[in-house]
């Protein structure tokens, strides 16, 4: 019995011992994620054909017509302004 305690005492000693070892962390290096990048443009396709021409659309509602307008009551001047002068160098 004295032999079957120091044994399982020598076993929990040697298995703390080895627990207590500093094992080196593991450290993964994820892979350099991948970005798309756009070349430069394509050449231009063909022009597209010509489409149908559309309905014509509906006659719209005549207005209502306007008041008479009252007569004149003096005289209108209209003034011309003079012709402009050609420009001096």
């Amino acid at each position: 019995m004295k032999h079957s305690i120091s044994l399982a005492a020598a076993a929990l000693l040697a298995t703390l011992a080895l627990a207590a070892c500093d094992r080196p962390a593991t450290i993964v290096v994820p892979p350099a994620a991948t970005v798309a990048v756009p070349g430069p443009a394509g050449p231009a396709g063909e022009a597209g054909a010509q489409g149908s021409a559309g309905s014509t659309g509906a006659q719209g509602s005549t207005g209502n017509t306007g008041a008479t307008g009252k007569p004149g009551e003096g005289t209108t001047v209209i003034l011309v302004p003079p012709a402009a002068s050609a420009p001096t160098n």
